[in-house]
């Protein structure tokens, strides 16, 4: 996914505990501040890491602080790859884990929607996952340039 031919990039794992999630946020802004998103844009990319972060904490570790999320990311021209992987549980059923309002934790809580923001605030969204060994979300999303809004 990430790696030098595509211009840009960075890797960053931390431990899956929910006071992480804003952390995890402000490093991918950070990160793609230099293409000078707008703040729908930059909202969009927060909250879809937000939705990953949390789905691989609560999901993927069942909130086991001893779990590592990894973030990985790319620049290539205006177009930030992004992806968000755990080495949890994983997904048994990805098709059902992807359909609107489906939780496999309701006593948490949780509107099951986490999936169908992150696929609708980006370009491109896949999710991998295999019982046991994790679950990978990668999502693209090419960020027009405030600039080219005002000309």
């Amino acid at each position: 996914m990430t790696n030098s031919k595509a211009g840009n990039f960075m890797n960053v794992q931390f431990a899956a505990r929910s006071e992480n999630e804003s952390f995890a946020r402000i490093v991918v802004a950070a990160f793609v501040s230099r293409l000078d998103p707008t703040m729908d844009e930059l909202n969009d990319l927060k909250t879809v890491v937000s939705e990953a972060v949390t789905n691989c904490i609560i999901h993927g570790y069942d909130s086991d602080p001893e779990g590592i999320v990894t973030i990985s990311a790319s620049l290539d021209n205006e177009t930030v790859h992004l992806t968000i992987e755990d080495q949890g549980r994983g997904i048994e059923d990805l098709e059902l884990a992807q359909q609107p309002l489906y939780t496999s934790k309701p006593e948490l809580e949780r509107s099951g929607m986490g999936f169908t923001i992150m696929e609708n605030f980006m370009d491109e969204f896949e999710v991998t996952s295999e019982p046991g060994h994790g679950t990978s979300i990668s999502m693209k999303k090419t960020i027009v340039s405030k600039k080219a809004l005002y000309n």
